[in-house]
């Protein structure tokens, strides 16, 4: 397997849905073998973004390079095959019920390879140790808790060794104390595959802080940052200070009550029934 590190890179990107433009002569690079976060407030595009590099939509304009090859302009099966060597972590973890853990992590080697059972077997197991889920191998995600749920994920994503690994959300829905083990799990298998370009899109900023190597900020649809995390840290544009300080706008005051004196009433008669 070609262990060289891709790049990502995205050059006059637009795309959207419904002949809605969500990304607008959109251009970044995302370094090889470097751990990028991708932020910005809900709405600005990280999520279409998400959805134009994994193919599942297809831009309107503009180039997509990863590895060096225009994925942009490949046939549908040109396509299917350059996706496999992507990982994909998805929000939910995305595992399959009726199967078991390690029945999850091996399902992509099952699809693309005529492996022996064992074979497979042992490789999710591996895999599954390295996010500290052996001892799970044989339970159903139905059994296990959230966080168990995404690092199972993470393993399937990861049970391949693809150049680029895909995150979305790998921390949302999770405590503080779990998020914080699930950021240095992605740190962990990091330094297991020190060349894999990985592509996290959060809202977490504490995730940020602690595993991004390189920074891209969006806002409708453009990117209004990119560079190192220290960089970010001490930029001085007012939008960039407004989210990651979370400043607030002025105070606006509501022009009338929430509800009127005649829905008041009737809520006040039923709850008093």
């Amino acid at each position: 397997m070609n262990r060289q590190a891709w790049d990502i890179s995205i050059e006059h990107l637009c795309g959207g849905y419904d002949g809605r433009l969500v990304l607008q002569d959109f251009s970044a690079t995302l370094p090889a073998g470097t751990v990028t976060t991708i932020l910005g407030e809900s709405g600005c595009g990280k999520t279409t973004l998400l959805r134009l590099l994994l193919g599942l939509n297809r831009p309107v304009s503009g180039r997509i390079l990863i590895g060096g090859r225009d994925v942009s302009a490949m046939s549908e099966a040109q396509f299917r095959k350059m996706r496999r060597r992507f990982g994909v972590l998805f929000q939910d973890g995305a595992l399959i019920s009726s199967l078991t853990l390690a029945e999850n992590v091996a399902l992509p080697l099952v699809e693309h390879t005529g492996l022996p059972r064992k074979t497979l077997r042992d490789a999710a197991l591996r895999t599954l140790e390295l996010v500290g889920l052996d001892n799970f191998a044989d339970y159903y995600p139905g059994e296990l808790s959230g966080g168990m749920r995404k690092r199972a994920g993470l393993a399937r994503a990861i049970v391949t060794e693809p150049p680029v690994l895909f995150c979305d959300e790998p921390t949302s829905g999770l405590d503080p104390i779990t998020a914080a083990q699930m950021d240095q799990l992605l740190l962990d298998m990091k330094a297991c595959y020190p060349d894999m370009t990985t592509v996290v899109v959060t809202h977490d900023l504490g995730s940020v802080e602690h595993i991004a190597e390189h920074v891209l900020v969006l806002r409708a649809g453009k990117a209004v940052f990119a560079g190192s995390r220290k960089e970010l840290s001490t930029a001085s544009d007012p939008y960039l200070n407004r989210f990651l300080h979370r400043k607030f706008e002025e105070s606006r005051r509501m022009a009338a009550p929430p509800l009127d004196s005649a829905v008041r009433g009737a809520l006040a008669e039923w709850l008093d029934d």
